[in-house]
C-alpha cells in the first residue's frame, strides 16, 4: 500500500469512527430516552390503577350511603304519623269516657270537647276548612253537585254547603261539595 493509500485508508477508518462514535452516542441516548420512557410508562401505569381503587372505594362506599338513606327514608315514612296518631289518640280516649257517661248534658259536653280537640290537632297540623256558602264557586276547591236559582244569591256564587272540604297546606284533601246559583 502506498503512502496515499494508507492516507485515504485512514481517513476513511476516522470518518467510520467518527461516525460510529456518534451513532454510538445516539444509541446511548435514545437508550436513555427508552428507560426514561419506561419509568414514566410504570408511574402512569400505578397512577391510574390508584385511580381505579379509588374510584371503585368511592362507587362501594356510594354504594353504601344509597342504601342507609333509602332505609332511613322508610322509617321516616314508616313512622311519619306517629305524632298526629299520638294526638288522636287522646281524642279517642276522651271519647271512651264520654260513651261511658249515662247523663246526657254531659254526654253532650264531652263530645264538644273531643270535637274542638280533634280541630285543634287537625289545625295544628297543617288543615283547615275551605270555606264555602256564601263564596264565588271555585273549581280548584269546590265541587258543585247541584244547580239552583236563587234570588238571595249572585249567579256563579256558592248557595249551601252539602259537606266540607279541607286544605292540607295549598293541597286540596277533600272539595267541598256545594249547591251553585245559577241564573
Amino acid at each position: 500500500m502506498t503512502d496515499e493509500n494508507k492516507s485515504e485508508t485512514e481517513v476513511e477508518t476516522t470518518d467510520f469512527q467518527e461516525e460510529f462514535e456518534e451513532l454510538q452516542n445516539e444509541l446511548e441516548a435514545k437508550n436513555e430516552e427508552i428507560e426514561n420512557l419506561q419509568k414514566d410508562l410504570e408511574n402512569a401505569k400505578a397512577e391510574t390503577q390508584e385511580y381505579v381503587s379509588l374510584s371503585q372505594r368511592l362507587q362501594a362506599d356510594f354504594e353504601n350511603f344509597k342504601k342507609i338513606n333509602e332505609k332511613q327514608n322508610k322509617e321516616i315514612v314508616k313512622f311519619a304519623n306517629e305524632k298526629v296518631i299520638k294526638d288522636f289518640l287522646d281524642c279517642y280516649e276522651d271519647f271512651t269516657r264520654a260513651l261511658e257517661t249515662e247523663d246526657n248534658e254531659n254526654l253532650r259536653e264531652g263530645v264538644e270537647l273531643i270535637y274542638n280537640k280533634f280541630g285543634d290537632v287537625l289545625q295544628k297540623e297543617g288543615v283547615e276548612e275551605i270555606p264555602a256558602k256564601g263564596e264565588k264557586f271555585d273549581l280548584n276547591k269546590h265541587e258543585a253537585l247541584m244547580v239552583q236559582e236563587s234570588d238571595d244569591v249572585e249567579n256563579g256564587y256558592i248557595i249551601d254547603e252539602l259537606m266540607k272540604g279541607y286544605m292540607y297546606k295549598d293541597k286540596v284533601l277533600k272539595y267541598s261539595k256545594v249547591i251553585v246559583c245559577k241564573k
